[in-house]
């Protein structure tokens, strides 16, 4: 089906990708994967010189309907992309770590 997005849950997530964060700043600020990379949905298509072209990315956002909707634009685009069903949400109940702005305790917002 061609509206079928690629998907993997955290627990299956390879470890050493290129995680894609989609979420707003505010969110980011809040919580994220320590090494992922941060694009906010509504600027990704001016920033997609940002992301590897040779290298599969993985896109999470707080709850995985953003980022679902940024694998099927990469993957139009030419890339290698799969979505992190459960999103950010999903990333905090399995205990992944979590980083957060300057001195807070990170949380999903």
């Amino acid at each position: 089906m061609p509206n079928q997005v690629p998907s993997v849950s955290v627990a299956e997530l390879p470890t050493d990708v290129t995680l894609l964060d989609v979420r707003e700043q505010d969110e980011w600020d809040a919580g994220h994967a320590p090494t992922a990379v941060h694009i906010p949905m509504g600027e990704l298509a001016g920033r997609l010189g940002e992301l590897p072209e040779s290298d599969a990315v993985y896109v999470i956002c707080r709850s995985g309907a953003r980022s679902a909707r940024v694998t099927q634009y990469l993957n139009a685009n030419g890339w290698d992309a799969t979505n992190v069903d459960g999103g950010m949400r999903s990333w905090a109940d399995s205990g992944r770590p979590m980083a957060s702005a300057a001195g807070q305790e990170p949380e999903v917002i």
